[in-house]
């Protein structure tokens, strides 16, 4: 494996920070007694946990296909994703059962002014973590990265609401607005995690790819519709990183096995080309009108591929 592969230098990067942000909310959280402070460290030990499975997710999914695994290990990536999503809920949920706890107990507050100065370096850090992390997930279409992108990002709305929180506490000597603004950033936490579950079963099922993925594989087909008659079930999932897609592809019956070949070829460099990270399989029919009036005159094959490509040409 390339150590200076780029995914997997995010994920240590993110493994690396959430460790150290965890131990500074942690022990602030214990000191100061701040359920704000807490369940902001309960989410960046989380952070730890799901950034080492995204470690692990993506260092197997970037290996090549074997016997067991053909179409690849890419969906490692997707499991990590739902993994990552179940425990965000449960951090949530935690979060929720001890703010309902600490209203019904009482909360009592002591050196707010470290919460709050952990919580606005916490916000600094998450907002520099998830915009590197979204930047590598762009670049190599990493749904791990994604959702750690996400729930580092997520960490800079709740530390800032929570950071708010303790202002106004400090100031206003409302202890519980402390357990009552944890219950609300709980709720949005639940929320994300949704999502998050939907994103993961969607690419678990097959889900087709979004329409403006499908729409530019469609172009680049379409664009040589010169070199071919018709094409039909196209069909796009993704595994991790993968776009995988197929369809079948009509071509002139008169053209020999290699020309129907190089045509197939052609295409599927272009689209890999253009689609970053797509594996394409092309199946070719022949044409089977009846009334063929052979290939020197079909109106429809206005040019001859072989002609014009030599075989092994990518352009």
């Amino acid at each position: 494996m390339n150590r200076l592969n780029p995914k997997i230098r995010a994920a240590r990067f993110s493994m690396a920070t959430a460790t150290g942000l965890a131990l500074i909310k942690l022990v602030v959280g214990i000191t100061t007694g701040s359920l704000a402070v807490l369940s902001s460290a309960i989410d960046s030990l989380l952070d730890i946990f799901m950034s080492g499975i995204n470690y692990l997710a993506i260092h197997k999914a970037e290996e090549p296909a074997d016997e067991k695994h053909p179409f690849g290990h890419g969906k490692y990536e997707t499991l990590a994703t739902i993994i990552q999503a179940l425990v965000i809920a449960s951090s949530g949920g935690w979060i929720i059962f001890e703010s309902i706890r600490r209203l019904s107990s009482g909360v009592a507050l002591a050196r707010l002014g470290q919460g709050m100065s952990v919580l606005l370096f916490s916000a600094l850090a998450s907002f520099c973590i998830s915009r590197y992390l979204r930047r590598v997930a762009r670049e190599t279409d990493s749904s791990a990265l994604q959702a750690d992108s996400l729930h580092f990002s997520m960490d800079v709305y709740t530390n800032l609401a929570l950071l708010a929180g303790l202002v106004v506490i400090n100031f206003v000597n409302i202890p519980w607005l402390d357990p009552v603004l944890s219950l609300l950033v709980a709720c949005y936490i639940l929320f994300e995690a949704l999502r998050l579950v939907r994103r993961g079963l969607g690419d678990v099922l097959d889900e087709e790819l979004p329409e403006a993925v499908r729409q530019e594989v469609q172009r680049l087909i379409e664009s040589h519709q010169g070199d071919l008659l018709d094409y039909h079930n196209l069909r796009t999932r993704r595994a991790g990183s993968q776009k995988i897609m197929d369809f079948h592809l009509t071509v002139c019956k008169h053209l020999s096995v290699e020309e129907a070949h190089d045509i197939a070829d052609h295409l599927e460099k272009r689209i890999e080309q253009e689609v970053r990270g797509s594996d394409v399989t092309i199946h070719v029919e022949p044409c089977r009108r009846a009334d063929c009036p052979g290939r020197e005159v079909c109106a429809t094959e206005k040019t001859r591929f072989s002609r014009e490509i030599a075989p092994g040409d990518d352009r």
